[in-house]
């Protein structure tokens, strides 16, 4: 310890604690839902060959029992959709208690400048990531976020791998999903995309992306600057 070289865990600030608990709470609503709406979607799709959509589940319920016979189905269905209809007003409820603590946040005033990342996101990484300045490299913070390779090579050849699920899910959850984001609004980062794809796989390419996002996202907290995709994707 008195030269340095022991490696020290960082323990996240007690005051914030409880509010990035919070919203990892909401991650699993989320995904509760998600799984309420797909085995309704199956169900509907299983007993009249319609394939709904998860929107048309989500936003016209009403809509969807008015053209089911079966009253078994229906039950079945009702259950998925009162589920859904509890969990929204969950989740809105902790969106709403979070947001206005997030704003105190200088590193969350800046990241939804990013391409990719709005509202939530922008939560989720102010988070998740507390004190940038832990990191002493941006290096660093994107093996944290788990975007980057875990092979170790030598000579051209993999002598071994490291670690893979070493760093925090949810910000690895939270820039691959930017990326999907970026990919879909923005042309920049669709380029980079595709240059990537024609180079490997999906895989790959989305987490290229993603890495290149954990990277802008370093420095747009670390010195409180506005995303400048011009510097990014060269």
């Amino acid at each position: 310890m008195l030269h340095g070289i022991l490696p020290t865990g960082f323990i996240y600030p007690k005051e914030q604690r409880c509010l990035r608990d919070l919203f990892r709470k909401r991650m699993q609503l989320v995904q509760c839902r998600t799984s309420q709406v797909v085995s309704a979607q199956a169900q509907y799709w299983r007993s009249t060959g319609i394939r709904l959509s998860c929107q048309d589940i989500k936003k016209q319920p009403d809509n969807l029992l008015s053209s089911i016979t079966d009253k078994n189905l229906q039950l079945s269905i009702q259950s998925n959709l009162n589920v859904i209809q509890l969990l929204n007003t969950q989740i809105q409820t902790i969106e709403d208690t979070v947001q206005p603590q997030c704003k105190n946040l200088q590193e969350y005033k800046y990241l939804t400048s990013v391409y990719g990342i709005g509202e939530i996101l922008s939560q989720t990484i102010a988070l998740e990531t507390g004190d940038i300045n832990r990191f002493h490299k941006v290096g660093n913070y994107a093996s944290y976020c788990r975007c980057v390779d875990s092979k170790k090579t030598s000579n051209g050849k993999k002598k071994g791998s490291g670690n893979r699920k070493s760093g925090n899910k949810y910000l690895s959850w939270a820039f691959m999903e930017a990326a999907n984001f970026a990919i879909r609004f923005y042309e920049p980062a669709n380029k980079f995309y595709k240059r990537k794809l024609s180079k490997s796989n999906c895989a790959l390419a989305r987490k290229a992306l993603a890495h290149k996002l954990s990277r802008a996202s370093y420095y747009v907290m670390r010195d409180h600057a506005v995303f400048k995709p011009e510097l990014l994707f060269k």
